[in-house]
């Protein structure tokens, strides 16, 4: 008997299934790709060479994520090796049909390693739905900068997200610890809730910054930088957290790059193109 070929089965098919799995050794005071894995349509290239840190470049060949496809990226850095990944281009997730995109990041560091992390801007399109993890395991002495910013919609093109859905989750653990987690979730009628005061006051871009160690001198670099959006930042345990939201994404991008330089960060270079 013939199994009829419905729907369902067209769009399973057709999703992206993407994987990147990248490993950083130290050798002789620089830092080398020791391992990469790619599958589908995720590639990482290395433009500038191995330094003291390698520079890594996550690049998505399909162009976008679409409701279905399903993303890893699993990034380990070897004792006292460090990298600093990002992304060729802002990652757009459109609209989907059936069921949400996926993103799952895995970062982890060994003793007195360094990973970086500061992808290019997530543009959400109108009824893009997207749940997204990232797991990040530290030795007690690694350290860590993570950046990701969120945008519904291009205003300079005119765009709304007026129905979507997005969940992000973080955990970060230090030897073994947890010492930060938190979970954000928006679905429904998206505009008219970061319309609300008590969301987003009008804004549609927001981002948040990590530091791990982090202190009051990084924070107090922050507040003494001028900028367009709203941005606060603060300093706990051992952590330096900040926070943005701005009308567009061109302004948070503007305050996002003065905040990873307040807390000692390097801009990479494509955000600068």
């Amino acid at each position: 008997m013939r199994h009829a070929i419905g729907s369902k089965d067209i769009f399973a098919a057709n999703r992206a299934a993407g994987r990147v799995a990248l490993s950083v050794a130290a050798q002789s005071g620089r830092s080398r790709r020791r391992r990469v894995y790619e599958d589908g349509p995720l590639r990482v290239r290395f433009p500038h060479g191995a330094g003291t840190q390698l520079e890594a470049v996550i690049v998505n060949t399909a162009g976008g994520i679409a409701g279905g496809d399903r993303h890893v990226i699993d990034i380990t850095v070897g004792e006292n090796a460090a990298v600093a990944v990002t992304t060729a281009a802002a990652e757009k997730v459109y609209r989907t049909l059936g069921p949400a995109a996926e993103i799952g990041v895995t970062l982890a560091a060994d003793r007195g390693a360094r990973v970086v992390w500061l992808p290019q801007e997530t543009i959400l399109f109108d009824r893009a739905h997207l749940a997204r993890r990232i797991e990040v395991a530290l030795a007690a002495d690694a350290s860590l900068l993570m950046a990701e910013a969120v945008v519904y919609g291009r205003a300079a093109m005119g765009e709304t997200v007026v129905q979507g859905a997005f969940a992000d989750r973080w955990r970060v653990r230090r030897d073994g610890r947890l010492i930060f987690a938190e979970a954000t979730k928006i679905d429904g009628a998206v505009a008219a809730r970061l319309a609300q005061p008590a969301a987003g006051g009008g804004a549609n871009a927001f981002a948040t910054v990590l530091a791990v160690p982090g202190d009051a001198m990084m924070v107090e670099r922050v507040r003494a930088q001028g900028f367009a959006g709203e941005v606060g930042a603060s300093a706990w345990n051992g952590i330096a957290a900040a926070r943005l939201c701005a009308k567009d994404g061109a302004t948070l991008r503007a305050d996002l790059a003065a905040v990873i330089a307040a807390f000692g960060g390097v801009l990479p270079r494509l955000w600068l193109n």
